[in-house]
């Protein structure tokens, strides 16, 4: 772990240093995010190296695959490292794939496959569930995934907070909230993390990271490669990618890790090769001028 971290800082979460650079478990699922992935034994074989290279910081969902992804982390790396961070959330059901084949070809249906569910119940019942998957007595991290808007955000925060003092999770994170919002939670409790999109070509939840960097709260980039698609910047990546004789994904990815000290990218994958693509954006030393070329291009 220490070469990571010295590569990439650290930040703390449940009263573990983790390296800033995480693994993001999404991909360790089907097509869709839905169901087994085509190569399990690859995915399994993929967490095991994130940790052989020193991640210390692995972030899943319940509804990624749905249970897939955490079924995998358990199996790969149960019994975890004293010093491994889990974040899992819950928040988010699931009607099935996330892409579907049309005869105009593949169509993404976004938030359609992922209504939100914030009943208190049945982030209780989430909880308990990811514990008994991933083995854990204790979640380190758990994270609302939506705010649900048929439920008060009190009553969603609240039982998170009712968890934790209960022992059942050991921190509170959001997921895709606004600085309002942020604001009414931390009202009723604690909050270490806050997960939103964010990378550099989508920047709308800058003022959100303004607070977390005011505050010392953990700012989780998802799609921190735009999910491949950089092309809004690709000019400026391209030249930048090429000065440093990288991949455009491995300067965004280091864009990321400069951009600000509370900043915790987990980009993800379900191939060696390209986690170890991934990690060697750690060694990326982009300067002034570089940083300031990618933050003009959004």
């Amino acid at each position: 772990m220490d070469e990571l971290a010295n590569r990439t800082g650290v930040f703390e979460i449940a009263g573990k240093k983790v390296p800033r650079l995480g693994f993001g478990a999404m991909r360790l699922t089907g097509r869709g995010i839905w169901g087994e992935p085509a190569d399990r034994a690859e995915c399994v074989a993929v967490v095991r190296r994130a940790v052989e290279r020193g991640v210390r910081f692995i972030d899943t969902a319940d509804s990624y695959g749905p249970y897939v992804a955490e079924e995998i982390i358990r199996e790969a790396i149960h019994p975890y490292p004293d010093e491994v961070v889990i974040a899992t959330k819950a928040g988010l059901t699931r009607n099935g794939p996330d892409v579907i084949d049309t005869p105009d070809g593949p169509k993404r249906l976004g938030p359609a496959a992922w209504p939100p569910v914030g009943r208190p119940e049945y982030l209780r019942q989430q909880a308990l569930m990811s514990l008994r998957r991933l083995g854990l007595e204790q979640i380190d991290l758990f994270q609302l995934h939506r705010v649900d808007p048929q439920v008060p955000l009190a009553d969603q925060v609240g039982e998170l907070a009712k968890l934790r003092e209960e022992g059942k999770i050991a921190a509170i994170g959001l997921s895709e909230v606004s600085v309002a919002q942020l604001a009414e939670a931390r009202a009723i409790t604690d909050i270490a993390t806050v997960q939103n999109r964010y990378n550099v070509v989508e920047r709308k939840s800058r003022d959100l990271l303004d607070v977390c960097e005011r505050d010392g709260i953990g700012f989780i980039p998802w799609a921190p490669v735009a999910q491949g698609g950089l092309d809004g910047a690709a000019g400026v990546l391209a030249d930048v990618a090429r000065e440093h004789e990288a991949t455009v994904a491995q300067v965004a990815i280091a864009w990321l890790l400069a951009s600000s000290p509370v900043m915790m990218p987990i980009p993800g994958t379900s191939r060696r090769t390209h986690l170890d693509e991934n990690l060697a954006a750690a060694d990326i030393r982009l300067s002034d001028d570089d940083l300031a070329r990618l933050t003009a291009a959004a």
